[in-house]
């Protein structure tokens, strides 16, 4: 937990008691900052009772004696408009903040680099924090991946917080000092929060334009969004901005050809790590992720033999590309983390033969991004809300059937993988959905998975299948 002490004598307001808000609750109490609460849901509210904190309705009331607010990522800043307790706080002049804004005043001297990006971000913050253990440097991970900033443990001069970051939790950031930012990619996301891509561009590049002087901006540049976010960061000439790409080799950055990560940020490339030898992390927008790790790492000062060497010993993340189990040669991959169509193309871009389970509830916006990787999957297997989105986009392009669940799909693509008897086939849960449909998130929808893979192999070993 964090000291906040530095904040008594004012009074804060906590808006929204979600991973962020609870975990601000419980370090302002524990240094004693006068501190009153408000959530929209009952749930939160009852949170703040039990710890004794006053639940104060700022929307309708206003924001009398508070001086500054502490607004977690789910509450609304400016899109699509501002929560009512919000608007309250900006009438009354009160300093709006996030939660890692109070890290960063409570522990000054301490590194900070963020990540951030559509898809990649959570496997690259993993694995930025594995590497600096490898290292002996000493870090925590968190923010929106793992604990929330202010449950986080202290940590002093010469160590790292490396936090992942939201678009929505940057919207509520306003100084933190960050040493090194990594943004990876961005493709269209979330457009019920903003009102056009401009405005979730505008949310993500608040994390490089928040970049200190003498820092370094990582930036994938293998779309045009990230290209004119980089071409924007690399004409402050206070910043180093240094480019990553897994489609062309790039001048002073880090790049990926043929599976093999280059290093050209100081001169002539160097090929210095076969991505083969890092099982967990396959295909190219993983090593668009060990690319930007690399370059991150490699301008906090990690020497390049132990920087290899940890990333070919990266566990991986659960519900990104993670391989639950086996059953007759047949491999079932849970990549539940695989929420939108972009995410899911880059798991399909991964495997040659596969039987797709897709579906959930369905984003904005169509398909098309998987279409390019279609040629890789034998079947698809749609359920959930989606599943009538997705079989009017396959007809004609892919064979499918809709199945009632999960575990009925699980079924359905084990018995067609079997029957073709294909060399490498990959039962692959990549949803291209959110979960709410029919799981709480995308971790328990990964976690359902993983046990009725288990439960599968129970029956295939009794010679019930």
């Amino acid at each position: 937990m964090i000291d906040l002490s530095h904040l008594r004598g004012h009074k804060v307001a906590v808006l929204g008691l979600g991973k962020s808000g609870t975990a601000a609750i419980r370090a302002l109490k524990a240094a004693g900052v006068d501190v009153a609460a408000w959530d929209d849901k009952v749930a939160g509210r009852s949170f703040a009772e039990r710890e004794g904190v006053p639940i104060r309705d700022f929307g309708a009331e206003g924001m009398d004696g508070v001086d500054l607010v502490m607004l977690s990522p789910g509450i609304p800043r400016t899109h699509p408009h501002p929560h009512p307790a919000v608007a309250r706080a900006l009438e009354a002049g009160c300093r709006l903040v996030g939660d890692i804004d109070l890290l960063a005043e409570a522990l000054p001297q301490t590194g900070f680099l963020g990540v951030t990006g559509t898809n990649g971000k959570s496997t690259t913050t993993a694995l930025l924090q594995h590497i600096f253990q490898a290292a002996g440097i000493d870090s925590e991970a968190g923010g929106n991946l793992g604990p929330a900033a202010l449950g986080l443990r202290s940590i002093g001069p010469g160590g790292w917080y490396v936090l992942e970051v939201s678009s929505y939790q940057l919207e509520t950031i306003t100084e933190v000092p960050w040493s090194i930012g990594v943004f990876i990619n961005i493709t269209p996301d979330h457009l019920d929060r903003y009102p056009d891509m401009a405005g979730y561009v505008a949310a993500k590049q608040r994390l490089v334009d928040g970049i200190r002087a003498g820092g370094t901006a990582v930036i994938g540049i293998d779309d045009a969004y990230s290209r004119a976010v980089f071409d924007a960061t690399a004409a402050r000439p206070e910043v180093r901005a240094i480019p990553v790409s897994v489609e062309n080799a790039v001048e002073h950055g880090v790049f990926v050809r043929d599976l093999v990560l280059y290093d050209a940020i100081d001169g002539a490339p160097r090929a210095v790590l076969d991505l083969r030898e890092a099982p967990a992390l396959p295909g190219a927008h993983n090593g668009q992720n060990a690319a930007c790790a690399w370059a991150a790492a490699s301008a906090a000062g990690v020497p390049e033999e132990i920087l290899a060497h940890a990333i070919r010993t990266f566990p991986g993340l659960a519900h990104r590309q993670q391989l639950v189990g086996t059953i007759a040669g047949i491999r079932f991959v849970n990549d539940s983390k695989g929420t939108n169509p972009d995410a899911a193309a880059k798991a399909l871009s991964s495997y040659d033969t596969i039987y797709w389970i897709a579906g959930g509830r369905p984003k904005e916006g169509g398909l098309e991004a998987v279409d390019p990787y279609l040629a890789h999957v034998r079947q698809a297997f749609l359920i959930g809300e989606g599943a009538p989105k997705f079989a009017a986009h396959l007809d004609g392009r892919t064979p499918y059937q809709r199945c009632t669940d999960l575990d009925a799909a699980i079924e359905a693509a084990y018995r067609a993988a079997k029957a073709d008897g294909a060399t490498g086939a990959v039962v692959l849960l990549s949803p291209a959905c959110a979960s709410f449909d029919q799981f709480a998130n995308f971790e328990a929808r990964g976690e359902a998975f993983a046990a009725s893979v288990k439960g599968l192999q129970v029956r295939v070993e009794r010679g019930d299948l």
